[in-house]
């Protein structure tokens, strides 16, 4: 079945309420905030809800594994370390991020785990517009790339 990175790019000003909604639901409330979410019709419809806002793509495990270890928060905003990723779901980091990826397992289903990382603007900045769809020379919408699009915002 697979999961998505999904990864919102543009900001809050000026959104339809239908949008923010949806947005919100995806637990990406603001603007560089990345969710992993797996790949199934519900999530599909919001994405395409929401496809001029977000940039997203298949999450493949070692992306996963950086943007937990990096970027992962438990309430508190305490940074994670290995050894709680262990004690939380029982699994090592290289199972969590392999079971997150392939969709079996939802960020939400881990207790104390923030379903949302918070970023940094990309390093270099964006290679298009954050206006346009990517097949017209821009940022949004579906990419295969994401994985280097996020390494350049950790």
């Amino acid at each position: 079945m697979g999961s998505f990175i999904v990864l919102r790019i543009r900001g809050r000003v000026d959104v339809r309420y239908d949008i923010s909604e949806t947005l919100n639901r995806l637990n990406l409330p603001r603007k560089f905030h990345a969710t992993i979410i797996p790949d199934d019709e519900v999530y599909k419809g919001m994405l395409y809800k929401v496809k001029d806002y977000i940039a997203y793509g298949p999450a493949d495990p070692e992306t996963v594994k950086e943007l937990l270890l990096k970027r992962g928060r438990l309430k508190g905003n305490k940074a994670i370390t290995e050894e709680m990723i262990k004690d939380l779901t029982g699994m090592d980091l290289d199972e969590l991020a392999k079971e997150l990826s392939a969709g079996s397992l939802k960020l939400k289903d881990i207790k104390g785990l923030k379903p949302v990382f918070r970023l940094n603007p990309p390093r270099g900045g964006f290679k298009g517009s954050i206006k346009k769809h990517i097949k017209v020379g821009g940022e949004l919408g579906y990419r295969e790339d994401i994985s280097a699009l996020i390494k350049r915002m950790l």
